[in-house]
């Protein structure tokens, strides 16, 4: 794992070049500890600099940026390929003149681009990664990055005219270290930031800076182009610019829906030796290495395949805290103690927890509000005193069916649909009439008599979501959407500009989706928030929450195989009977007694909405003042004030939405 900078610009000296890469860089060390390096290509303007977290051949022979043999290509590359002793022992046998210097996958990557080409080797690879590729015989630029996203990777313009740059880079603070930056917010990319409480791709929150989507290449072939004048979205070319996909989940999802697995045990055993070979190749590392664990399915399953190829205990990492409803600790141990694993846990106090928040603006970059980034930054932390690679379940809710929006989101439609809109509004507002810990408090001994793993937790802040939502929704489609909004009329909330209110623009979300998911309710939720929120949220929390500790996470459920194997399923072996992850479940139950499993699902959280009424009200207060606010120009004061009034008077739970103005507040304050 490392971090990677670079630019091209306007042709100057070397040392000029080198120090402006070196600025960059710099700024992203803790993605990179062990080492860093910077090449120029001064007649081009070119730079490329990197930090080094050295995981995989930890000698001076992993060095980057990195020459290929031939000298064509120079390497900057954050991420791992684990099949990258597969791939050498390939070109071995197809061209077994190479001269290797060292075992790292870097090497590996630069003898497969000159052999295969730089799509050939895309494709070969099975891993995370962003790489920044210089070809020296063409004078050209390849960007690419993973299929899911699972690395950083930011591209974009600063400065004006003849000292325009385009620069690029593993973090927006790398490319903010440029001279010539001086990039305004993206008024349009904030609006989005408050319907999904994180700036989705491919926008980021500076003006004419844009994250590179998942799967996707980037080439650029001569002189740089002015900045578009919006997003590029692949397929897509600008000036000498070349925006490509070539991943598509799409692509996968068709595939699936052409050649489908039947219901039965030899699918289970084709998932679990997909999964097993996944967890062996992702527990190569020559620095020591664990997991996560939570003592959930996915987490659990991880864990379980890692020790059961493994001659040792597995080092295993959880934390705990005070407040029963969010302490997960119990039950990470009750699993750990059952596969015997080296198990860590870390009690946290809420004052712990706190104390991370004035960190997070400067470790997400941008505006990022899913409080989870707290309890993840301090599991890391823990984590990494131990190890420096750790592996974890992400990802199953969205591959196998895990979110509790897929089993019950179409079936409330179902039974909404006809209903006229104005009920539907009624019926919203009836049910935010009674406080979540009343519906807690109803729904607790409804829990007790369902069996194991059928109750819904927090199930207060989940009625009065979804009561906010039933006035605005007109399908299925508009449910889905609405629940993964946290603001569904986010311009209301901002300063109008020039007497205009701001421009929400489109979203991925508004993409055309695969005919083969026109039937499956449940199936395109997954699609979307494979597309959407698995790499915009989930995949970015937890690369910043670590890397901010320099410790690598990786993530087995991604290896592609597995997430093609998984659109192959049908519906029945992801969600069966009201339970989410079945098939995951059946291996998982090959290790661990299901009564160590099956309880109601809940997330990562902490609660931050009882901070905000004390501990933190102080903070908040001086963030959300009403003459601030209206001076910074970005919120409009009085629907903010609003909100603020209404959570501290207890008549609503308004946590998401305040935490999201409080993180844009707090980076803004950071950032001057």
């Amino acid at each position: 794992m490392c971090g990677l900078a670079g630019f091209i610009g306007p042709a100057a000296p070397y040392e000029v070049l080198a120090r402006q890469g070196e600025r960059m860089a710099g700024a992203i060390r803790h993605r990179g500890p062990d080492d860093g390096g910077v090449w120029v290509d001064a007649s081009a303007g070119m730079c490329l600099a990197h930090r080094r977290l050295a995981i995989v051949d930890l000698s001076p022979a992993g060095h980057q940026p990195m020459r290929s043999n031939s000298g064509r290509f120079m390497l900057a590359f954050n991420g791992e390929v684990y099949n990258h002793l597969e791939l050498r022992e390939e070109l071995d046998s197809e061209s077994p003149a190479i001269a290797w210097r060292g075992h790292s996958d870097t090497e590996t990557l630069l003898a497969a681009f000159e052999h295969w080409g730089l799509l050939g080797t895309l494709e070969r690879s099975v891993g995370m990664f962003a790489i920044a590729l210089w070809d020296c015989q063409t004078r050209s630029l390849h960007l690419a990055r993973d299929r899911f996203g699972e690395k950083p990777l930011y591209y974009g313009w600063v400065g004006r005219g003849a000292q325009a740059s385009f620069v690029f880079g593993s973090e927006l603070k790398a490319l903010r270290q440029h001279p010539a930056f001086d990039n305004p917010v993206q008024r349009e990319a904030l609006a989005l930031y408050l319907r999904f409480t994180y700036v989705p791709a491919p926008y980021a929150i500076d003006k004419d800076l844009y994250k590179l989507e998942p799967g996707c290449l980037l080439t650029i072939t001569g002189p740089i182009p002015a900045a578009p004048a919006d997003a590029l979205r692949a397929p897509a070319t600008h000036g000498s610019i070349a925006l490509s996909r070539w991943w598509s989940l799409a692509d996968a999802v068709r595939r699936g829906a052409a050649d489908p697995l039947p219901d039965g045990p030899d699918t289970i055993e084709a998932l679990k030796a997909a999964m097993v070979r996944s967890v062996r190749l992702q527990s190569i590392a020559d620095v020591p290495l664990g997991a996560f664990l939570s003592g959930g399915v996915d987490s659990s399953t991880v864990v379980a395949l890692m020790q059961a190829q493994s001659s040792r205990p597995v080092k295993t990492f959880t934390i705990g805290f005070d407040e029963a409803r969010y302490d997960e600790s119990p039950h990470a141990l009750a699993v750990s103690r059952h596969l015997h694993t080296e198990h860590h846990a870390l009690r946290v106090t809420a004052d712990d927890a706190r104390a991370v928040i004035p960190l997070l603006p400067a470790m997400y970059d941008e505006p990022f509000a899913d409080s989870s980034q707290i309890p993840t930054h301090l599991v890391s932390r823990a984590a990494r005193q131990h190890v420096t690679v750790a592996l974890s379940g992400d990802a199953g809710d969205e591959l196998f069916g895990g979110y509790n929006r897929y089993f019950w989101a179409q079936r409330i439609w179902n039974r909404l649909a006809w209903m006229p809109y104005g009920v539907r509004r009624m019926l919203g507002t009836a049910v935010q009439a009674v406080p979540p810990a009343a519906w807690d408090a109803i729904n607790q001994p409804v829990n007790w008599l369902l069996p194991a793993g059928r109750g819904i937790s927090l199930l207060g802040d989940k009625a009065h979501k979804l009561a906010s939502r039933l006035r605005d929704v007109r399908s299925a489609d508009d449910l889905y959407r609405s629940l993964v909004s946290e603001s569904s009329r986010p311009s209301d909330l901002l300063q109008s500009v020039a007497g205009r209110s701001v421009r929400e623009p489109s979203s991925l979300l508004d993409a055309p989706m695969p005919q083969a998911l026109n039937d499956g309710g449940p199936l395109r939720m997954m699609y979307l928030d494979t597309l959407t929120y698995l790499p915009d949220d989930i995949l970015c929390k937890v690369d910043r929450a670590a890397m901010a500790v320099s410790l690598e996470t990786r993530i087995p459920l991604l290896d592609h195989r597995i997430a093609e194997l998984a659109w192959r399923l049908p519906l029945r072996m992801k969600i069966r009977e009201g339970v989410g992850k079945w098939a995951l479940r059946q291996v998982l139950y090959e290790h661990v007694p299901r009564e160590l499993i099956e309880r109601p699902k809940a997330g990562f959280g902490i609660p931050i909405g009882q901070w905000l009424r004390g501990p933190l009200r102080p903070w908040a207060e001086s963030l959300l003042d009403a003459q601030r606010l209206g001076a910074e120009g970005y919120f409009d004061p009085v629907p903010v004030r609003q909100c603020w009034d209404r959570h501290l008077s207890g008549r609503g739970d308004h946590t998401a939405a305040l935490w999201s103005v409080l993180m844009f507040q707090a980076w803004l304050e950071q950032r001057r």
